[in-house]
């Protein structure tokens, strides 16, 4: 028997999902996302700020302390900075004082300052939800998706950098399921990805696991019952904050994009499906449009795709599309496309047998 619990952490929701492999149960829940929660407690602070912990994923939490940084002192440790920009001068320049993080942490001690301390993944809340399951907080194995564009070296674009990450781990295995990495494997640049994975390390399980949740949701989308038996299909994750789109022949992908949610149009994603299937999409032009880039291994003529299915959050997007556009749900849970991806990553990473996602 084994249980695991897989967690997705997104830009506006966290969703959860419990798996036994004896009972085939499985629970899950859908919450505010990190971030969210974060800038908000962060909004409630009053007066000068010290801030402290690790790299999370930023948007809301750094809107918030860049304009309190207009009215009060902010001061972050030289970790949680890493939120904002890692670029520490970009984020000095905000008006944010960076320290330490030996002197962050004595100032937490100091009345002058309301302190919080950043992270994706928190144990204590996680606890709550899980024991809402009403099942016990152990697990055999738990698996955490987030995005992670990696500390690019100088010079280099991030979009590039996390394009390039991708790219050089599907040239030697072109399955999804080869970006997860169990803890003691997420490559040093994973900047975001490793912090999760220690903040992960209080948790009663035996092995922790991370993935990047673009793949995690490309990986799930592939699970839904409309692509059983497909040999080709496309999958689109419209998610909050960014949009990915998959061609896959079998289990392998042909090709994937990338692009900021608020940036596309569902004119440019229905012509980015073609390009991508006929092999006439180019990372450069990708990036020029302002979009994360885009990877080719083979081109698969939209004309043979059996089906393409969307999920995400705002997959409403394409639903006037003169595409022939499926609406998919993984586990009958549109929501749990990310979780799923990582549960199957797991399953075929251990070797275990097929879970029916029905």
């Amino acid at each position: 028997m084994s249980r695991y619990l897989m967690v997705d952490i997104g830009a506006g929701t966290m969703d959860v999902l419990w798996y036994d492999t004896q009972t085939d149960l499985h629970y899950k829940a859908v919450v505010k996302s990190p971030v969210r929660y974060m800038a908000e407690k962060a909004a409630q602070l009053p007066g000068d700020l010290v801030i402290t912990g690790s790299e999370m994923g930023g948007g809301p939490i750094t809107q918030i302390l860049k304009q309190r940084a207009k009215e009060a002192e902010v001061v972050m440790s030289v970790s949680a900075a890493a939120t904002l920009h890692h670029n520490l001068e970009t984020v000095r320049s905000w008006g944010i004082n960076i320290v330490d993080d030996e002197k962050a942490g004595t100032l937490c001690g100091n009345n002058k300052y309301s302190s919080l301390v950043l992270a994706d993944f928190d144990p204590v809340r996680l606890r709550q939800i899980v024991e809402g399951f009403g099942v016990p907080f152990s697990f055999d194995a738990v698996v955490i998706c987030a995005q992670d564009h990696g500390v690019a070296p100088a010079g280099v674009s991030h979009l590039d950098f996390r394009h390039n990450m991708f790219k050089d781990r599907l040239k030697e295995n072109p399955q999804p399921h080869v970006l997860l990495y169990r803890s003691d494997e997420v490559p040093v640049v994973m900047n975001r990805l490793r912090s999760i994975a220690i903040s992960a390390g209080a948790l009663a399980t035996e092995e922790i696991y991370v993935m990047d949740s673009g793949m995690a949701a490309i990986l799930g989308g592939s699970m839904d019952l409309l692509a059983r038996e497909r040999d080709r299909i496309v999958i689109l994750d419209v998610a909050t904050s960014h949009t990915v789109g998959a061609a896959m022949i079998d289990d392998e992908i042909a090709g994937f994009f990338e692009y900021h949610t608020q940036d596309i149009t569902l004119e440019r994603l229905e012509d980015l499906i073609m390009e991508l299937c006929d092999g006439k999409l180019a990372h450069d032009r990708v990036l020029q449009e302002g979009g994360h880039g885009a990877y080719l291994r083979k081109a698969i003529d939209y004309q043979t795709v059996e089906v393409t299915i969307a999920t995400g959050p705002k997959r409403r997007l394409v639903e006037p599309s003169k595409l022939q556009i499926s609406f998919g749900a993984p586990w009958g849970d549109n929501m749990m496309t990310g979780t799923v991806g990582l549960l199957e990553a797991l399953r075929r990473r251990k070797g275990l047998e097929p879970i029916d996602y029905l």
